[in-house]
Parts: C-alpha cells; sequence; structure tokens
C-alpha cells in the first residue's frame, strides 16, 4: 500500500493558525484535494478531524489519538501509533492511503512517504503550525503544475 501525504503550505512551511488555514480559500485547491482523497481512507490526528466534522474527507477516516478510542462516525476508526493506523488502512483494501494532517502527523508519517502532493500558496503568512521539513535530496519533484492560487507539486521518494 502506498502512504502518500497532502497538504497546503507557503515557501515557509505554514499550513495553519489557530486551526484555520491562514490564507484566503483558494477553491482549485480545495477541489483537486477533495476529488484526490475521496475514495480513499485518509490518516489525520483528532484535532483535524474534530476541525472538519463537517465535511469529511476520504472514504474512511483513521484517527490518531491518545485520548479518544471511538468517534461518532460510522466511517471513523481509531488508530494508537503509526502501525495500526497503515495497518487500518490495509484493512480497508486500500491501494493508497493518504496523510491529511496535523503537523505532528505529518512528522509521525514523514519516514514512511511514499509521495507527497504539496499546494504551495505564495506569499508569507502567520502561523502557528508547520509540514515538517524535509530532506529534498531523498525525494524527487515528479511533477509541478501551476494553477489558481497555487502550484501543486508531486514528490516521490527517490531512496
Amino acid at each position: 500500500m502506498e502512504l502518500v501525504s497532502v497538504a497546503a503550505l507557503t515557501d515557509d512551511h505554514v499550513i495553519g493558525k489557530d486551526g484555520e488555514l491562514p490564507w484566503p480559500s483558494i477553491p482549485a485547491d480545495k477541489k483537486q484535494y477533495r476529488a484526490r482523497i475521496a475514495d480513499s481512507p485518509v490518516i489525520l490526528g483528532r484535532r483535524t478531524f474534530e476541525s472538519m466534522l463537517d465535511d469529511l474527507p476520504g472514504e474512511r477516516q483513521i484517527v490518531l489519538s491518545r485520548s479518544t478510542r471511538s468517534f461518532d462516525v460510522d466511517t471513523a476508526v481509531h488508530a494508537a501509533d503509526v502501525d495500526e493506523a497503515i495497518e487500518r488502512a490495509a484493512e480497508a483494501g486500500a491501494e493508497t492511503a493518504y496523510v491529511i494532517g496535523g503537523a505532528g502527523i505529518y512528522a509521525l508519517f514523514q519516514p514512511h512517504l511514499d509521495r507527497m502532493f504539496l499546494s504551495r500558496v505564495p506569499g508569507t503568512y502567520p502561523g502557528d503550525t508547520y509540514y515538517p521539513q524535509f530532506d529534498e535530496s531523498a525525494w524527487t519533484l515528479a511533477a509541478e503544475t501551476a494553477d489558481e492560487g497555487f502550484t501543486l507539486e508531486e514528490w516521490v521518494r527517490s531512496d
């Protein structure tokens, strides 16, 4: 099974401020993001899960949490750690599982990722949440597509 990270970030890796995106909405980015993950399991942290309850992404949500073990959503399952999250995604029969945040979850999964789809948002925005730095020499930039308000980068692990 392939593990793929999906995130929108600035050049200085800001992904959020006070639990929200710090830049104005970018409809084209939201559309490509939702289409990419729609029919697959997504792996996310509890706070990110709770922030998306009104419009949950993915076919199944695998929620990493130390405090909450069950959820009032039929498609959500708990995972205690990275290995259990990967196991839960495999149980779903998926070819791909998407890691969608927050910052701690991105950092935990960085060594396990096969690909990253990063929407680069131009400009500088204040933030308190960051996408982890990664060693670009361990990755190949396979594609870069400019779109309205962002540039989508596809990174593939080289090693």
